[in-house]
């Protein structure tokens, strides 16, 4: 079965995130795609805390000042390049890290 792509590269403005739906391990998952000063990294749209999804509005992952993401339910903060948090209920735990790979300016789940 060939890979479908999560999305296209342009999908996500530099330091934004955009949420999808992506088949990981034949499962459908909940992805967020972030694009952290012109890196992309993919974790699982899921609070470690509470599993909830991240977002409060679709598509509005970052806290005011987008400098983190933030979740919707406890205000966990966490780092947009590692996804590690580092205030909220949840401190010290990481977002799970998705890996991807970019080919021909489309983002696929490896």
């Amino acid at each position: 079965m060939k890979p479908e792509p999560i999305c296209k590269v342009d999908d996500i403005p530099q330091n934004s995130a955009c949420g999808f739906e992506a088949i990981s391990n034949e499962v459908p998952t909940n992805v967020v795609i972030v694009n952290w000063k012109n890196e992309l990294f993919a974790y699982r749209n899921s609070c470690p805390h509470t599993g909830v999804t991240l977002e409060w509005i679709q598509n509005r992952f970052f806290n005011g000042d987008n400098t983190f993401l933030q979740c919707s339910t406890h205000g966990a903060l966490f780092r947009p390049d590692d996804g590690f948090c580092i205030a909220g209920p949840c401190t010290g735990k990481s977002l799970e890290k998705l890996p991807i790979t970019i080919m021909k300016k489309s983002v696929y789940l490896k």
